[in-house]
């Protein structure tokens, strides 16, 4: 099938199973040409059986790349370590290579560890940081010369939470990685502001209720009853279009959920069909309200302070 060039295209890091197979499979058929992109890749043409299960070790980029070619959606795989800039950014040339623009970026990379302070271990502590944080900053770092040339014209969603305390318990360190996503949602939102990069938005988004994935499958598998509280990631896949599809300003800089994004801007109320077990109602685990992380002298930025000149005016 020849490839529509002037469909938008999407460019899906973390996209080999669960959540961002998903949404690469949704936006495919949403019209969107998609780049799935992730660290496991593999000969698709001799799985057996095929396609395989989304949350298993068998389900790779190069899997869900012939998915979607195979339900007649345009779909290029391309493997990559976010942990490696020098990967990220042959991964941004070569999406433009073959597609010419970005319209849509989507960080779904993450690397997970549940544990105190105590039980986890340096290295599990600076891996989360290495994927989650480092990561998704070196993604937008490689993309940004190509947004440059596109007129700032781009949309950035980001796999992380809202910010409030009660997310810190029992993992700190895995929540001081997500956490510092969010933080860069926000900064980086102030930026496309404060530029007048209008057509620019970057946002966060987080489950409100469990979703099944290879994470969440490994609970499952020592609990059958907790599938009750999950739901299908269809949710996740409906909101990023629902917020894709919304005018920028309203999305800029916001931390939201997959649910109450649903609810508050696409109006819908019944949510059963996204429940894993039918008629089940998964329990929500996120708080009804956030803290407003803003403060009264928020538009007070007194002197700025810009290091990219600091450090030429030291130079001279």
């Amino acid at each position: 099938m020849p490839e529509n060039k002037q469909a938008p295209v999407a460019l899906i890091v973390g996209a080999s199973r669960g959540i961002g197979r998903q949404v690469a499979i949704d936006l495919a058929k949403n019209g969107y040409t998609v780049v799935v992109a992730a660290k496991s890749a593999s000969n698709a043409a001799v799985v057996k059986p095929f396609p395989p299960d989304p949350n298993s070790q068998q389900s790779t980029v190069s899997t869900v790349e012939r998915e979607i070619r195979e339900a007649g959606g345009q779909a290029t795989a391309i493997a990559v370590d976010t942990r490696d800039f020098e990967s990220v950014q042959k991964l941004a040339a070569e999406t433009i290579r073959l597609y010419e623009r970005i319209d849509v970026l989507i960080y779904n990379s993450g690397a997970i560890w549940w544990a105190s302070v105590e039980n986890t271990p340096m290295k599990r502590f600076q891996l989360m940081q290495r994927v989650n944080p480092e990561g998704l900053y070196g993604t937008i770092q490689a993309c940004i010369p190509h947004f440059k040339k596109q007129n700032w014209k781009a949309r950035i969603i980001v796999v992380s939470p809202p910010i409030y305390s009660r997310f810190f318990r029992g993992k700190t360190a895995y929540a001081m990685s997500k956490v510092g996503m969010s933080v860069l949602t926000k900064g980086l939102a102030m930026d496309f502001e404060r530029d007048g990069r209008h057509e620019m938005a970057i946002t966060s988004i987080w489950p409100a209720s469990s979703i099944m994935s290879a994470a969440t499958g490994q609970i499952t598998r020592s609990d059958p009853d907790a599938a009750k509280d999950l739901r299908k990631p269809t949710i996740y896949s409906d909101a990023i279009l629902a917020l894709l599809n919304a005018p920028s300003k309203d999305v800029n800089g916001l931390l939201t959920l997959d649910e109450d994004f649903l609810r508050g801007h696409e109006g819908i109320t019944d949510f059963s069909k996204y429940s894993l077990l039918k008629g089940a109602i998964p329990r929500r685990i996120m708080p009804a309200k956030f803290p407003d992380l803003r403060v009264v002298e928020q538009n007070d930025e007194g002197r700025r302070t810009d290091s990219t000149v600091l450090k030429t005016e030291f130079k001279l």
